[in-house]
């Protein structure tokens, strides 16, 4: 049996490992890019182009002969890709593959709606901290009006996007794409093809048929903006023309799409002060601060990492495939005396430490000793000059990544999903601290 998700650009979403294996071809080599350049079956695109299913249909392939359907997937009364299916039967069975396939349809279109849908819900943000319980309260007031724009503060793994993921998911616009956008990995001259969409020809290697952004994609639903401050002042213009007239045109194009979507923001910069350094729109930034949520970091809510520990460990030992069933008070304490520059995201990668130590020694439990690799701050060195602390970061920040390709031998794709950072991310980064690109 083969399956193939195409979206309404022709781009391949989902394809089975049967149909990988007929092709001879990895996951890799399929996923994301065009079909017309993978395979030769093209009634998916008549699909998409005419809207009609095309039901109960013959096709042969590398020497292997199928009966198949082809059928539109549609939201919002427009067709956005297509569903097909094919199994290795006589065709004098093709009815009962025609019944088999409408039956397992809904199944495939709940796997489609899923695959830009929110992953967590405010039960995920944990802590009982009065500013962490304040700023959830005020998130929740957000998803009740799903028009208004959200503009989420706070330093680098603070749970921005948990929050961002949270307001659309108990929106009335959860059952619709939940879009991110990181301003800060998307190279400046392909960024407004990416949220606007381009036409044919619009630039050189430009999709045949041209492409939907990111905007058209989150029709219904909301689109995540993170490391908004990263976007240059050209782009911001163009953002403050959507955000004023919910409309936009095509890289390339001259037809006006309208859209329906929610802007949630993110940064970890002050935009106010590049406001007045002339590296943010006033105007953009008023468009933007309807309503503000400023994430709190960990090192002012302590109280909550217990909370924050005791929640992330079954799930880690999940992940890991370890058997760690809980802390000592001493590893707690210690926990609570570190200062966490890198907030949950640096605490969580902290436990993923410990327990492979704990249960590589056989320890029941995580102690002190399996946080020796810490290096925690004493109370009485807790105060940090405003001076110093942005060359103790940057420190800190060139540390990890040093040793994050260490521990990948030197992979930068291991590196970056270890930092949870994107690839091209892991390269800026190294280049702003120095660190070969060819040897780190």
């Amino acid at each position: 049996m083969t399956a193939l998700i195409v979206s309404k650009d022709g781009t391949i979403e989902y394809m089975n490992k049967t149909y990988q294996y007929i092709l001879g071809k990895r996951e890799e080599d399929v996923i994301g890019k065009y079909i017309g350049d993978i395979t030769p079956e093209s009634r998916t695109l008549s699909v998409i182009k005419n809207g009609k299913a095309i039901v109960g249909y013959n096709w042969s392939i590398n020497g292997y002969t199928m009966i198949a359907c082809a059928l539109p997937l549609i939201r919002n009364d427009e067709v956005c890709g297509c569903f097909a299916y094919s199994l290795f039967m006589d065709v004098l069975d093709a009815q009962d593959l025609v019944e088999n396939i409408m039956r397992e349809l809904n199944m495939y279109k709940e796997e489609v709606r899923n695959l830009h849908a929110a992953r967590y819900s405010f039960a995920d943000i944990v802590g009982r901290t009065p500013v962490i319980e304040e700023i959830k309260s005020l998130a929740e007031k957000a998803a009740e009006h799903p028009s208004i724009t959200v503009l989420i503060n706070g330093e680098s793994g603070t749970g921005k996007e948990l929050f961002a993921q949270a307001i659309h998911g108990v929106s009335n616009r959860s059952r619709m794409p939940f879009i991110r956008v990181n301003c800060a990995a998307i190279p400046e001259h392909l960024l407004e093809a990416e949220l606007f969409g381009y036409e044919e020809g619009a630039f050189t290697g430009a999709k045949k048929g041209g492409s939907p952004g990111k905007f058209e994609l989150a029709h219904g639903g909301t689109i995540f903006l993170d490391e908004i401050g990263e976007m240059s002042l050209a782009m911001q213009s163009k953002l403050l023309v959507f955000l004023q007239e919910r409309e936009f045109e095509r890289l390339g194009g001259h037809k006006t799409i309208r859209v329906n979507v929610r802007v949630i923001a993110a940064t970890n910069r002050n935009l106010e002060e590049m406001i007045s350094q002339k590296q943010f729109r006033e105007d953009l930034f008023y468009r933007l601060n309807v309503l503000t949520l400023e994430i709190p970091p960990l090192r002012e809510r302590i109280q909550d990492i217990p909370l924050i520990v005791e929640y992330f460990m079954p799930q880690l030992n999940l992940e890991l495939k370890t058997r760690v069933s809980g802390i000592s008070d001493e590893a707690l304490a210690m926990l609570s005396q570190y200062s966490w520059p890198g907030n949950i995201r640096e605490l969580v990668n902290a436990l993923q430490r410990a327990m492979l130590l704990a249960d590589m020694g056989n320890y029941p439990t995580i102690t002190t000793k399996q946080l020796r690799f810490m290096k925690v701050v004493n109370p009485g060195e807790k105060a940090i000059a405003s001076n110093t602390l942005k060359s103790l970061m940057r420190d800190y920040e060139k540390n990890i990544l040093v040793q994050a390709l260490a521990e990948t031998k030197n992979n930068k794709a291991m590196a970056a999903d270890i930092l949870d950072i994107d690839v091209s991310s892991l390269y800026k980064k190294m280049k702003q601290y120095g660190l070969s690109v060819e040897n780190a």
